[in-house]
């Protein structure tokens, strides 16, 4: 059972830790140097409970900060909402409380599609045991959480406890299907949310797929497919982002082809981050060549791919890696972007017709 905190008062007497902290440095002073958070006693508790109820409260109000670890039952107390499952709607905050109990779902197969992903977003899997997930209860409160402003907060579960990770929305695309088992093991439709923070420490978080990574793993690489992309949930794609994304498929194989016929033949590289995974596009273990690719030349993909590409080899080099940045484009980019390129010390590999160019810094 967590401690007697300010965190579990605040639950109760629907005040801020800020106002209970306050009032027990009126009374009790100030925390030994030694010590990070308040542990209460009964007395201490009480003497809390009395001042703040001659003081009054203002109401109901969301009074709990990131890593507060406090009883289940207590956060629904205060706020209401289901107790059972994963997703709770409280009347009182107009909010969603959502549950993720990782060891638990990792025995059904759950972790598969949930976690931090590298680009900080976390999957997370909608409600519904048996049969088809769909859009209902607490899956639609989801679905419908911007359009309806609706802040959604993320708990992690240990046995009867919570821990508050933070204040989340939901990402682009707002949801995904996949194939997951149910609790019988049939294998069923599950509905995948994307989910990014508002505001939340992400560092207790899983990975994606529910494998931690400890170190720098290389494994064989394979061209992706440059067939028709249809997007997660998305009838959602417009055509012409399925066909531009075909683009870039098709710039990853011609590239891992052309590099192996000139006989450095491209590999994966998963880098282990924080709490998740980052994983460049390809990369050449010969030439220490760290490649993230766009499907086009203007200015927003070429920007977004220097940082990209630079976060990359940054973290290969404080993993003992080789890493020289690249990035792969089907054309000639302008002239100031290809300086700006070489002058933050990345190679520009431009694809032509007899192959492809490279531009060194």
């Amino acid at each position: 059972m967590p401690d007697l905190t300010p965190a579990t008062l605040s639950l109760e007497l629907g005040v801020s830790q800020k106002r209970i902290r306050s009032v027990l440095r009126e009374q009790f002073g100030t925390l030994d140097p030694s010590t990070t958070r308040w542990s209460l006693s009964e007395e201490q508790a009480n003497f809390v409970r009395m001042r703040i109820a001659r003081r009054g409260t203002n109401g109901t109000r969301f009074t709990l900060v990131e890593g507060d670890q406090v009883l289940r039952r207590a956060v629904h107390g205060a706020y209401g909402g289901q107790q059972q499952g994963g997703i709770a709607t409280p009347k009182s905050l107009g909010e969603i409380f959502i549950f993720t109990d990782p060891a638990k779902g990792a025995r059904y197969g759950y972790d598969r599609f949930e976690g931090l992903r590298e680009d900080g977003s976390y999957s997370y899997t909608g409600e519904g045991q048996i049969g088809n997930q769909t859009f209902v209860r607490g899956n639609l409160a989801l679905r419908d959480a911007a359009v309806q402003n609706r802040v959604i907060r993320l708990f992690t579960v240990q046995g009867t406890s919570v821990t508050y990770i933070g204040a989340f929305t939901t990402g682009t695309p707002t949801y995904r299907f996949e194939t997951i088992p149910d609790t019988e093991g049939t294998l069923r439709q599950g509905i995948i949310f994307t989910l990014v923070p508002i505001s939340a420490d992400v560092s207790s978080l899983p990975a994606y797929g529910g494998r931690p990574v400890a170190s720098a793993e290389i494994s064989e690489w394979t061209a992706p497919e440059s067939s028709d992309v249809v997007i997660a949930g998305a009838d959602l794609s417009p055509i012409e982002e399925r066909v531009v994304s075909r683009v870039e498929f098709e710039l990853q194989a011609a590239f891992g082809e052309w590099l192996a016929e000139n006989g450095t033949p491209p590999s994966r590289l998963t880098l282990p981050v924080g709490s998740t995974r980052i994983e460049p596009d390809l990369y050449v273990k010969s030439s220490g060549w760290i490649v993230e690719a766009k499907k086009s030349t203007a200015r927003a993909y070429v920007r977004t791919a220097i940082g990209q590409v630079l976060d990359y080899a940054h973290v290969a080099n404080g993993l003992g890696w080789a890493a020289v940045p690249v990035i792969l484009l089907p054309g000639r980019p302008e002239s100031d972007l290809l300086e700006l390129i070489g002058r933050l010390g990345i190679i520009t590999a431009i694809r032509t017709e007899d192959g492809f160019d490279l531009v060194d810094p």
